[in-house]
């Protein structure tokens, strides 16, 4: 078994499930750290170097120093540590199908749960290799282990084989990615990197710079409730209207109806009474100008209903969450440039494509450090359907050995 396929296997059996709070703690959850510490002993084992363990909020800062005098861009290689809170991450019972024959693979015989061809045709693209699977009762915790994963066995190999030269090479783990709180306290100083990748996509080849303009909003509805058999004329049901408010946004842009740069309007969450309900929504798009005219279009419909019902009937509470990352990477195409050129030599084809969702790598690019993103090989995100191709992850590792190496030339 390969080592990144053993780190693997080591760090997914550790729960690191987020979760959704308001009340500011973070890390959401302190298991999260149980990982963060392991990770911070093999560094030490490893013989990296400028270790730091935020002991606080969980991060973990390393060093691998430069091998040359050459001046080379100090480069950084970033992962979080974090699974989504959508579906369990504890007690997580991969399994590796070994040689895949194409066929439907069988998860879960007990409770009848399959990964299916039909469902997931792409899955057909890995016959003859070896393919990590769920057993169908939790997330695999590929996003992002495994990207942690192929970080660290670079890094180890790095360690191991001082002749390599390459300039120096700063490695982070965060927490509380898939909460989108991930970079709030991340120390871009302390990192001190020029430019950096986060090791966070899917499928192999995939390179991304340009990501979602990414809004939430907590729309909370105020009813009135009364016996229904004394309700005419005087009873507001809170989860009608939220049914009716749902109905003025653009049926069309629904995340199931769109895809590549389409951006959308999605209903995440709806709880509630007659008396009370409270919807969460988060809005999309990849051009700033559309993401602002959904925003208005949004906020529109609220003081729609408001005149209709009354002031106060509605409220929102909408707030930008991160934006997309493309105006700070076009600067610096070397990024994209070296990375394609990287999996062209490793006869991988690279996929260039936006990402339909966020990355930490779109806030650091804002904070100053210009940060796109690199495939880990892995599929079907944040389910019981989730799985990672072996020989992926062994060449995600090369890559980043690669894009090293040619930042050295």
């Amino acid at each position: 078994m390969s080592e990144v396929v053993e780190r693997f296997l080591k760090y997914i059996k550790i729960d690191t499930q987020s979760e959704e709070k308001e009340d500011g703690s973070f890390p959401s959850t302190e298991k999260q750290k149980n990982l963060a510490l392991l990770l911070k002993k093999e560094l030490q084992e490893m013989g990296a170097e400028e270790i730091y363990y935020d002991e606080q909020y969980g991060y973990v800062y390393a060093s691998i120093p430069s091998t040359t005098e050459k001046e080379i861009p100090v480069l950084g290689f970033i992962a979080h540590m974090d699974t989504s809170p959508a579906i369990s991450g504890s007690n997580v019972n991969p399994k590796i199908v070994k040689n895949y024959d194409g066929k439907d693979i069988i998860l879960n015989e007990q409770e009848a749960i399959k990964l299916s061809v039909e469902a997931f045709p792409e899955i057909k693209e890995y016959m003859g290799k070896d393919v990590i699977v769920t057993d169908g009762l939790t997330l695999l915790g590929a996003d992002d282990k495994a990207g942690v994963s192929e970080i660290m066995t670079m890094a180890h190999y790095l360690c191991q084989n001082k002749n390599i030269v390459h300039g120096k090479i700063r490695i982070a783990f965060t927490p509380d990615e898939e909460v989108g709180a991930g970079v709030d306290y991340f120390d871009v100083k302390r990192f001190g990197a020029d430019f950096a990748y986060t090791v966070d996509g899917g499928k192999l080849g995939e390179l991304e710079y340009e990501n979602f303009n990414a809004a939430g909003a907590k729309l909370t509805i105020h009813g009135c409730s009364v016996h229904p058999g004394d309700a005419k004329n005087k009873m507001i049901n809170a989860l009608l209207l939220a049914q009716e408010f749902q109905s003025l946004l653009p049926v069309e842009q629904n995340p199931m109806y769109t895809e590549k740069y389409e951006g959308f309007f999605h209903l995440d969450c709806l709880q509630g009474t007659v008396e009370k309900a409270v919807a969460d929504y988060i809005i999309r798009d990849h051009d700033k100008h559309k993401f602002e005219e959904k925003k208005q279009k949004f906020l529109a419909a609220v003081a729609f209903m408001n005149q209709k019902y009354g002031d106060g009937t509605m409220e929102v509470n909408l707030k930008d969450s991160y934006y997309n990352m493309k105006e700070k990477i076009e600067p610096h195409m070397h990024l994209i440039e070296h990375a394609k050129q990287a999996m062209e030599e490793l006869s991988v084809e690279p996929i260039v494509t936006p990402i339909r969702g966020g990355t930490d790598g779109a806030r650091l690019s804002f904070m100053g450090l210009p940060c796109p993103n690199l495939c880990t090989g892995g599929h079907n995100f944040h389910g019981k359907y989730e799985y990672i191709c072996v020989q992926s992850m062994e060449k995600v590792v090369e890559i980043l050995l690669k894009i090293i190496e040619i930042y050295a030339r």
